[in-house]
């Protein structure tokens, strides 16, 4: 019989998303909550401790990030902890100073080895129109408020 102590367990998780764990297995981490990968380990580990006792922590949140710059009230380095869009971006980064050209916002992105510049109007956001150009982020994206 499996003794739980011996499952106590500090994993990191791969740049693809995944990792392992003994008697799970290879589970895909990202874009899942604490608690969902929590009752996915639980159930896995079922086959062989029955009722197990799981707990999942992000000990360190390392990977994955964004970097906000410009005329933002805290501009840096920001988390991608799952599905982040400009707007979320710019909330984190405490929102734009007044002299900020909010209509002038551009997201780099480097793919690769290419860099591009994606516009962001955020007027228009507020207005409600084109909600489009909110995209979703991706690991180090930066976005420059001028």
């Amino acid at each position: 019989m499996w003794r739980e102590e011996g499952l106590e367990k500090e994993v990191i998780v791969r740049p693809d998303g995944g990792l392992s764990f003994p008697l799970v297995g290879n589970i895909q981490a990202s874009g899942k909550s604490i608690e969902q990968l929590q009752t996915e380990v639980a159930e896995k580990l079922k086959r062989y401790i029955p009722d197990p006792a799981v707990t999942v922590a992000a000990l360190k949140l390392d990977g994955s990030r964004v970097y906000v710059i410009g005329k933002v009230a805290k501009p840096g380095v920001f988390p991608l902890g799952g599905r982040v869009d400009v707007v979320q971006a710019l909330s984190m980064a405490g929102g734009m100073t007044p002299y900020a050209a909010a209509n002038k916002v551009r997201i780099l992105r480097r793919e690769g080895g290419k860099q591009t510049a994606i516009n962001f109007a955020y007027g228009d956001i507020e207005k409600g129109e084109n909600l489009e150009q909110n995209i979703l982020l991706q690991a180090g994206d930066v976005v420059v408020v001028p």
